[in-house]
């Protein structure tokens, strides 16, 4: 089955085609990187307007490049949310015009959870992953901590109480004056620095509580730098690599609970843009005892082969609902409600 994914839920336009959920045949990706970087971070107007200006172009983009017809598409898979409401707006409305032009099932996608299927794709056909597994989605909007017992089930462990872990990366940043995207930056910085440099303070360091809190981080960094006036170069880069150890071990630290907490579970499954940082996995497989799964650096970001590989996942499961899919006139939603959605699987 192959399968289009349309993804548009922040400040990249991507669309993919997957066959069976595993087979990326086509994969592209328009940044709006340069555009939002004066403004310090992403501007909400903006990216619609410009997931609008180049979304049918990379269609046919990727229909030429895949030497794929139309016809051959099976199914449509679209970000429903959560992210930029008018971005979504654009994504989802080509989406129910490709997918009613085709007369194809049209499948919504949560964004979040799609993350982890970006993982799964980096999974080698040597390996095999098992269920349960635990499933992390560090990115600039979310920091969450999945137990998943199939590839559709979710159950929502703990989610930040406050800034996600890549958003404190780019605020730091700012606060550094780095620019923006903050994370790459500051991951640099930290190379050339000394990680126990700087005394970092530990948030929610109750082992019993899985959430994650970095505001107090975000918090203390700029209480820092307010103190410390001009710094070196050195005293910069050990700084930033003070900063990565903390922000960075918390996760660690919460895996490290869950693993006693869900003994059951027999992998780990990290993805979301955090995810290409290279410490990070440095420390995943020094300190977490299962078997870490990371996607491969084109999956970390936002992408569609997430989404599409994540819609067929959700066709396959609900046999019974595939008539409900040629319904186009369901409504696109910019929030994900965690609440609910624990309550719902637990």
């Amino acid at each position: 089955m192959l399968v289009l994914g349309i993804e548009s839920s922040c400040d990249e336009t991507a669309l993919a085609l997957v066959r069976d959920g595993v087979e990326v045949v086509g994969s592209l990706v328009a940044s709006q990187v340069t555009v939002h970087a004066k403004f310090g971070g992403v501007v909400p107007e903006v990216a619609a307007r410009e997931h609008l200006k180049v979304i049918a172009p990379m269609f046919r983009q990727l229909l030429d490049s895949s030497k794929v017809r139309p016809t051959d598409i099976d199914l449509v898979a679209v970000t429903q949310g959560p992210g930029l409401i008018g971005a979504i707006l654009v994504g989802v409305a080509y989406a129910k015009g490709v997918a009613l032009a085709l007369e194809r099932p049209l499948i919504p996608v949560d964004h979040v959870h799609a993350h982890i299927h970006g993982a799964m794709l980096g999974v080698s056909g040597t390996e095999e992953l098992e269920f349960p597994c635990l499933a992390l989605v560090v990115s600039g909007g979310h920091t969450n901590l999945y137990l998943m017992r199939s590839p559709v089930h979710f159950k929502l462990l703990a989610c930040s109480i406050d800034d996600a872990c890549g958003e404190c990366f780019d605020k730091v940043a700012k606060l550094l004056e780095l620019g923006y995207p903050g994370g790459p930056r500051i991951e640099a910085l930290a190379s050339h620095g000394r990680e126990g440099a700087v005394a970092m303070p530990r948030m929610v360091s109750q082992r019993s509580r899985l959430e994650f809190s970095y505001s107090g981080l975000k918090t203390f960094m700029a209480n820092y730098l307010r103190q410390s006036g001009q710094m070196t170069d050195q005293a910069k880069a050990d700084l930033c690599a003070s900063f990565q150890a903390e922000a960075l071990g918390q996760i660690v630290r919460k895996v490290q609970e869950a693993e006693k907490l869900y003994p059951e579970a027999k992998s780990v499954l990290v993805a979301g843009g955090v995810a290409a940082n290279q410490r990070f996995r440095q420390l995943m497989s020094e300190h977490v005892g299962l078997p870490a799964y990371f996607p491969k650096l084109d999956y970390c970001s936002d992408n569609a082969a997430m989404i599409a590989a994540y819609g067929y996942h959700i066709y396959q499961s609900k046999p019974d609902d595939r008539a409900a899919w040629l319904s186009h006139d369901w409504d696109a939603y910019s929030r994900y409600d965690f609440a609910k959605a624990l309550n719902a699987t637990s």
